[in-house]
């Protein structure tokens, strides 16, 4: 098993923790995603290839949370307050 740490951009409650845990954990070969909000952390348990974290950082930023120091445009901010908004009313 690999292990991933990403800091990203935007993380800022449990809400946006749940949209991010119940996305990635739909990904095939995820086995466990733990995210710390304190830190803007999303450490990810998986198998198969290396090449997988590209699809993991792209996944994140199709949420809103882009990876820290990457492009964070004014759209991202939007999609990660839906996502927020969605992870708040499904948890």
């Amino acid at each position: 098993m690999k292990k991933v740490e990403i800091t990203v951009e935007n993380l800022k409650c449990n809400g946006c923790a749940s949209t991010i845990q119940k996305g990635l954990s739909k990904l095939s070969e995820v086995d466990n995603v733990d995210i710390n909000v304190e830190t803007s952390t999303v450490e990810i348990s998986f198998e198969g290839s290396l090449d997988r974290i590209h699809e993991f950082k792209s996944k994140l930023a199709t949420f809103g949370y882009p990876e820290a120091g990457s492009k964070n445009n004014t759209l991202s901010k939007a999609k990660s307050y839906v996502s927020c908004v969605i992870g708040r009313v499904n948890n």
